[in-house]
């Protein structure tokens, strides 16, 4: 049993200790990799760069519900998705990490449900894990709310969308934070977001926030 899962991008091996790889399958095809199992401070944890070891799926072509299973099936229940972000906000500038509490999804065409033969109504509500939340809070050095916009990518927004989206009061721009965060809740995966800011968006500043 693995205690916590990991969604992140490529690149992150090397923070597990004797890490293993693990094959699984799932109801919804292959994960991005397969998982990788190793150690930080003593728990087990689990590892799936989202997009691929060789960041061959862009933002919307990534397998989420795969993903999701996968970390699933070894044990988890708590996940914690690091991700890169453009801000929308002056104050938010490159370096911030900021813990969101909210977001709106902009994608299309993404599977966003592992309920495709029933009728199963998730609450959206209060999207991310309390829990989860508010430990990654008490570390410190981090922005403790925010609404994220999840845009489809894997273009950037025009200057106009981006000025309507930090017209909004959003926070941040992402690209893999939906479905992800709603196929989560429907596994029961307590999931918790933690955004990187790269960069200012353009049309507020400027512009880089691919994960």
């Amino acid at each position: 049993m693995v205690d916590i899962g990991v969604l992140g991008g490529s690149g992150f091996y090397s923070f597990l200790a004797d890490a293993r790889r693990v094959d699984v399958s799932t109801p919804f095809g292959p994960p991005s990799e397969p998982p990788v199992v190793g150690q930080v401070a003593g728990r087990e944890v689990a590892f799936i760069p989202r997009h691929g070891a060789d960041h061959r799926f862009p933002p919307h072509r990534v397998n989420y519900r795969a993903n999701l299973w996968a970390l699933r099936s070894l044990g988890v229940r708590q996940v914690v998705a690091p991700c890169a972000v453009g801000s929308l906000r002056p104050e938010l500038t490159p370096g911030t990490f900021l813990v969101p509490d909210q977001y709106v999804d902009r994608t299309w065409g993404r599977p966003q449900t592992v309920y495709d033969d029933a009728a199963v109504h998730t609450s959206a509500a209060d999207p991310y894990c309390p829990a989860g939340r508010a430990t990654i809070i008490a570390t410190g050095n981090v922005v403790p709310d925010g609404t994220m916009v999840v845009i489809n990518g894997p273009r950037f927004s025009t200057r106009a969308e981006s000025l309507w989206h930090a017209a909004q009061g959003w926070s941040v721009v992402g690209m893999t934070g939906a479905p992800e965060a709603a196929v989560a809740r429907e596994l029961a995966l307590c999931y918790t977001s933690l955004a990187v800011v790269t960069d200012h968006v353009r049309g507020v500043g400027a512009v880089l926030y691919d994960e």
